[in-house]
C-alpha cells in the first residue's frame, strides 16, 4: 500500500514540500489582485474625508499588504527549489 499525504476524506494531512508550477501561477495572481487592491485602497483612503472610513479602508489596504507580502515569501522559498 502505498503512503500519500491524503486522509480518507480526500484533504490532505499536511501539504506537500513543493508546488507545482501551476499552483505557482494562481500563487502570481492572487499576488497581483492583492496588490492591485493595495493601491486602490491608498488611492482612495488619501482623499476620503470621514475618519471612520478613512480608517476602514486602511486597515484593508493593511490586510491584503500582509497577504501580499506572504505569498511573496512563499514563491521565494519556493523559487529556491526545483518546482514539479
Amino acid at each position: 500500500m502505498q503512503q500519500t499525504n491524503q486522509q480518507n476524506n480526500g484533504s490532505m494531512a499536511q501539504p506537500p514540500m513543493m508546488i507545482s508550477s501551476k499552483d505557482l501561477l494562481y500563487l502570481t495572481d492572487m499576488m497581483s489582485w492583492n496588490l492591485n487592491v493595495v493601491k486602490k485602497a491608498n488611492y482612495l483612503a488619501k482623499d476620503c474625508q470621514l475618519p471612520e472610513i478613512k480608517q476602514a479602508i486602511e486597515q484593508v489596504g493593511q490586510m491584503h499588504q500582509q497577504h501580499y507580502q506572504k505569498l511573496l515569501n512563499l514563491t521565494k522559498s519556493q523559487s529556491n527549489q526545483t518546482v514539479h
